[in-house]
């Protein structure tokens, strides 16, 4: 297996621009692009920024607050359309249950 040479007077050639520089002063840059010590261009912070987590919105096994639920009766108003007077009407009614939390 041979080794490599130790390149004290080798050349290269800028992928850039062309021109020649020696290979020891010759910078990769990270687009892999092999330019002189003038033609190096570092990445800009902007081409790879930084990830940022989305905020919680959510709570994991949230659950109500079951202290403060009450009863309450929900009358709904029916108007008469020929007269728009107010009727009473039962069939109109909704309710809300109430909770109740044994503990055992």
């Amino acid at each position: 297996m041979g080794n490599y040479a130790a390149g004290a007077n080798a050349w290269g050639i800028s992928d850039r621009s062309g021109f020649r520089y020696r290979l020891r002063e010759m910078r990769k840059e990270w687009n892999g692009l092999l330019v002189g010590p003038d033609e190096f261009e570092p990445k800009h912070p902007q081409l790879e920024p930084v990830h940022v987590r989305a905020d919680a919105q959510a709570l994991r096994d949230a659950r109500p607050d079951t202290q403060n639920i009450i009863s309450e009766t929900i009358t709904f108003p029916t108007f008469s359309l020929t007269t728009l007077v107010y009727q009473d009407n039962p069939t109109a009614r909704g309710g809300v249950g109430t909770v109740t939390v044994s503990t055992s």
